[in-house]
């Protein structure tokens, strides 16, 4: 394995995929990190698409600004998810086409129903925001 695919393996751990994960990604395009598109299924046996009809334990959400509405957007990418789902939502880093701005992020997390836990540097060009629905105070 060389440096850059391990680094990847690595990151695709820390998104918290083990094997066995149903994983669904979305948003893929031409500039997508191949190498840590291929660790995470690697790891969790495959990607599944939107069209995947059951539900999954991880979304792997490629997003830039252009694309949908990021409320919706997210919204749509909840229904599938397990109670203890996590989407990670990957946006290209500052300086690169597409960004999005942090606070677009923190404001459509939660009208989406969700709370932005971390961020990680996902690849060379993209950053990772963990999304997870909020506990429930009992």
């Amino acid at each position: 394995m060389t440096s850059s695919a391990e680094s990847a393996a690595a990151i695709a751990a820390r998104l918290g995929v083990v094997s066995g994960q149903v994983v669904q990604e979305l948003g893929w395009d031409e500039d997508v990190d191949e190498q840590l598109r291929s660790a995470v299924a690697a790891i969790s046996g495959e990607l599944v698409d939107a069209d995947f009809e059951d539900v999954v334990d991880l979304v792997l959400f490629w997003f830039r600004d252009g694309d949908d509405d990021l409320v919706e957007a997210l919204m749509d990418a909840i229904h599938p998810l397990t109670d203890q789902g996590v989407i990670w939502l990957l946006t290209p880093k500052s300086g690169r086409d597409g960004f999005v701005e942090p606070e677009d992020i923190t404001e459509a997390a939660p009208s989406a129903g969700l709370q932005a836990t971390s961020t990680i540097n996902a690849a060379a060009n993209w950053q990772g925001t963990r999304l997870v629905a909020p506990r429930v105070k009992r």
